[in-house]
């Protein structure tokens, strides 16, 4: 195949994550209904296509739930993620939530005994200094850290644990069983939170209800059905790069059509992040065949909402 199709694919597939934020951002529906409806609605429309074409195969029963645990995770990273947008702004919580490549490594580190790279560890301290110029250096010397920042790091970590629970999943659920399952624990979890939080699941605008359909249709199965389109015919260290433009393009769009203020300690703060996370790929011996092979099963993993 021309190597054409895969990279218009892998665009769209970020272009359509990118609007996510902005959709989130106007506040037509609460955080955490969005994400459950994000979820329920791509799960109606999945559900009739795996069980009409029958390519749903039930796991064996450990992979099933890891399956599920992986539906709970994702679930709690969108929903922090959007509260973290609609109480901060679209830039920041993006450019924070990016930082999930970052504890892939730490955890992987701390529990897993995977030891990185060198790079990897320069590579964090890059981005960590992007993240306090960001945010401003004066939240850290102060520690006054507000709820939306915590929420938006809270994101990127659920989300990396995530990462690390469906590498072991996927290596033996086929992606259809495995999305239709993590769909509908998704959608069972958020239910049972957002009932007991006591949000509501109706009374929204027509326009708030175009924009769940739009978040569902367009930011999750399109997005990802694109992205994993572009995995199969690209290297993942390359699919993985391009997927850190989301954060760039999110900022636009909010510059665009939200009119949020970007500083230019923003712009070079997020420079600095994304640099940093840039770093991280890059293995200590490209011709070291051990090495490569870390970094390419790493880099697979960093795939963003």
């Amino acid at each position: 195949m021309k190597p054409t199709k895969p990279r218009l694919a892998l665009a769209f597939g970020i272009l359509c994550i990118s609007i996510f934020p902005i959709l989130v951002k106007l506040k037509l529906t609460p955080g955490l209904i969005s994400a459950f409806y994000r979820m329920a609605i791509a799960l109606m429309l999945l559900l009739p296509y795996v069980l009409i074409t029958k390519k749903f195969k039930l796991p064996q029963k450990k992979y099933l739930i890891l399956a599920v645990i992986c539906g709970i995770l994702f679930a709690s990273d969108v929903a922090v993620w959007n509260i973290a947008i609609q109480h901060s702004s679209a830039t920041q919580a993006s450019l924070l939530t990016n930082l999930s490549p970052l504890w892939v490594g730490i955890i992987s580190y701390v529990f897993l005994k995977t030891k990185p790279a060198t790079n990897f560890w320069i590579g964090t301290i890059v981005a960590l200094f992007g993240m306090a110029m960001l945010v401003g250096f004066q939240f850290f010397l102060e520690l006054d850290f507000d709820s939306a920042f915590l929420l938006a790091v809270l994101s990127g970590v659920l989300y990396s644990i995530y990462l690390l629970v469906s590498k072991k999943a996927l290596s033996q659920i086929d992606v259809l069983s495995f999305m239709t399952v993590s769909l509908l624990a998704s959608t069972v979890y958020l239910a049972i939170v957002c009932v007991f939080m006591n949000e509501p699941f109706s009374g929204f605008s027509d326009l708030g209800w175009f924009v769940l359909l739009i978040q569902a249709v367009v930011c999750q199965l399109m997005a990802w059905l694109s992205i994993s389109f572009a995995t199969q015919h690209m290297r993942p260290t390359r699919v993985s790069l391009s997927l850190l433009g989301q954060a760039v393009i999110t900022s636009l769009l909010a510059w665009v059509f939200l009119d949020e203020k970007i500083s230019l300690n923003m712009i070079i703060g997020g420079l600095i992040l994304l640099l940093g996370i840039r770093i991280t790929f890059y293995t200590k011996n490209p011709f070291d065949k051990k090495n490569s092979k870390k970094h390419k099963e790493h880099s697979s993993l960093i795939l963003k909402k």
